[in-house]
């Protein structure tokens, strides 16, 4: 194993780890805020269906994220390594500080950065289907139809919600679960496939997807959906507390049109390939209640600091990738 084939094989493994920490704890936000049962209780059911989420993943997303880039074999493996460790490298300060940015867009960024140093503009797949433009546009519309789906639900809900006796509370809370689950194991098929996509295509010596056995081993599924779940109880309380309280005050039922919307859209990215932010959505489906129910108790200014994080995340995690396949060239 080289140099390069090293880095890309622990900065997937990395970039698994930082999902768990800045996308995966959304799915328990929701639970947080409702303080249903303790944090630790809520992070251990978090955790089951992350990686039961990344075991059943099917490929589809994975071969979009490995397929941005077209570039030789062994120069792949340099774009892949550029691209996981700056998103990484990215990621891991912004949650640092609480917000929940998105690692998947540190990725595209990266991996579009690195395919430009390394193979020139040619080599980028930046539209038809999922190129560049294809993912992040998918990405930037995610939240507003998170949004919006969950508005809908919110105002449709209400009605039945102000007829709801006490004792409906219960069956309430248990539908939070449930749905909070869903979202997780939605994180894991969209965001377990992309650091699979890169754990597999760096150990296959040869820079693509095996198309046999689905293209992911089992023990490739297993190590990063096990690094997903294990990292959101880790390293990812802050996001919870700033996805949960700091936006606004929602009740129990808020939280389950919220979740039941972004577990929607998730899934429904997953099936089609698209790699989609965890973090974007659930915080935008959560603003979409905020919206149909107290607007002006939505914190503005919370939200603006996450929409700044967004908006440098590409360009700042472009030139990173780019910076660092230019350093690993002058060493080889």
């Amino acid at each position: 194993m080289n140099i390069a084939q090293a880095l890309a094989v622990t900065g997937a493994a990395a970039l698994a780890a930082l999902l768990g920490m800045s996308d995966a704890p959304n799915a328990t936000a929701a639970l947080v805020a409702g303080r249903t049962r303790s944090f630790s209780a809520v992070a251990a059911w978090s955790v089951i269906w992350h990686v039961l989420g990344g075991i059943v993943a099917g490929t589809v997303v994975a071969r979009s994220v490995v397929g941005l880039v077209h570039v030789p074999p062994n120069l792949l493996t340099v774009v892949l390594a550029a691209g996981s460790w700056t998103a990484v490298i990215f990621t891991w300060l912004t949650v640092r500080v609480g917000l929940p940015t998105s690692a998947s867009v540190g990725l595209v960024g990266g991996l579009a950065g690195a395919g430009v140093a390394a193979g020139g503009w040619h080599a980028v797949q930046w539209g038809g289907g999922f190129g560049v433009f294809g993912v992040m546009g998918g990405i930037l519309a995610a939240p507003f139809v998170a949004a919006a789906v969950a508005y809908a639900i919110e105002r449709m809900s209400r009605p039945v919600v102000l007829r709801l006796r006490r004792g409906a509370a219960v069956p309430v809370r248990g539908g939070l679960w449930v749905a909070s689950a869903a979202v997780a194991v939605a994180d894991g098929t969209n965001d377990g496939q992309k650091a699979m996509g890169v754990l597999a295509a760096s150990l296959s010596g040869a820079g693509v997807l095996h198309p046999g056995g689905g293209g992911i081993s089992w023990p490739v599924r297993v190590t990063c959906a096990g690094l997903l779940g294990i990292f959101s109880v880790i390293g990812g309380r802050r996001v919870v507390v700033t996805v949960a309280r700091r936006m606004w005050r929602s009740a129990t039922t808020d939280d389950l049109s919220s979740q039941s919307s972004a577990a929607a859209v998730i899934f429904f990215a997953a099936w089609t390939g698209l790699p989609l932010s965890t973090s974007t959505v659930v915080t935008s489906a959560k603003v979409g209640t905020g919206l149909s129910r107290r607007p002006k108790h939505l914190h503005f200014q919370q939200l603006k600091r996450i929409l700044g994080a967004w908006l440098v995340t590409l360009p700042a995690c472009a030139a990173g990738g780019a910076l660092f396949v230019t350093v690993l060239g002058a060493f080889r």
